[in-house]
């Protein structure tokens, strides 16, 4: 996984590209009709219930605009919330406030759903070891805030990117020619580059379940569209020898079913790719 220098990196990445975006050389509407020196104060209020995320990175948002606008929080990251609750006022400048409120509302918004969602299927797994997992089917250039969503909904982060875990999927094995070709290239590429990193396998098959556990070094098998008596099955072969992962279409009315397959994680791309935003205002406050 990425360090968490590696992810603050990301979240100041993601709130400089924003601002430039959106603010570009100046908010005119803002900098035409309120006085420079004006002091506002505003209220983040619910508009739906769910749970609440994003508040931790609307801090940051805040201080990278204005160092000096004030925060003072109700409510935080991953707590119930329901119609008319304030989760925070924030105070200073009227032009900074107004700056930052889009890109706020965008991402809490964003990241709250994806919160609620993941709190949901994490709540349909109460009982059994299986865990909720995102995937890399998040939107681009904002990764960091959606998998940090899923975090604050109870779910758990897949590999973050590309470089920070190897997922040997059905296309690298085609390409590399076979499993254990894929596997055994894999490990020596590791071993060459000094990496330190886990090995994923999907296995389409049990046959496949089979090749990858005559290998040694895999940390998790991905036990992809298999129906539930094979999922059964796959795990019972797997045994002990590494942790296991559903995916591929699982949804609310299948997740538990999988989980009761004994496998430890379940995937859902849905998490992230599949959600409608929580609905929040910034209303000013007279």
């Amino acid at each position: 996984m990425i360090t968490e220098a590696q992810f603050k990196n990301e979240l100041d990445l993601i709130i400089k590209n924003a601002i430039r975006e959106d603010v570009g050389d100046g908010d005119h509407t803002s900098l035409s009709c309120i006085p420079s020196d004006a002091q506002g104060k505003a209220k983040l209020l619910v508009k739906e219930d769910g749970i609440i995320a994003g508040v931790e990175f609307a801090k940051q948002v805040f201080s990278y605009v204005d160092k000096d606008l004030q925060v003072e929080t109700f409510i935080n990251d991953g707590e119930k919330v329901k119609y008319g609750d304030v989760i925070f006022y924030v105070s200073g400048k009227s032009q900074s406030i107004l700056m930052a409120e889009r890109l706020v509302l965008n991402a809490m918004q964003r990241m709250s759903a994806i919160a609620t969602k993941t709190a949901f299927f994490t709540g349909l797994l109460k009982g059994t070891k299986t865990k909720v997992l995102d995937t890399r089917k998040t939107t681009p250039g904002i990764r960091a805030i959606e998998k940090w969503a899923v975090k604050i909904g109870g779910g758990e982060n897949h590999r973050f990117a590309l470089y920070d875990m190897v997922m040997i999927k059905d296309n690298h094995i085609d390409f590399a020619g076979g499993i254990t070709a894929a596997i055994t290239k894999t490990k020596k590429y590791l071993a060459e580059k000094k990496l330190d990193i886990k090995i994923i396998v999907e296995a389409r098959s049990l046959e496949e379940i089979k090749e990858i556990l005559s290998n040694k070094g895999v940390y998790r098998i991905l036990i992809d569209n298999f129906n539930y008596e094979e999922t059964k099955k796959a795990v019972a072969l797997i045994g002990n020898t590494c942790l296991t992962e559903s995916s591929g279409g699982i949804n609310e009315k299948t997740i538990r079913k999988y989980a009761e397959c004994g496998v430890d994680f379940i995937s859902s791309g849905a998490l992230t790719h599949s959600v409608y935003n929580l609905d929040l205002s910034l209303k000013a406050i007279d």
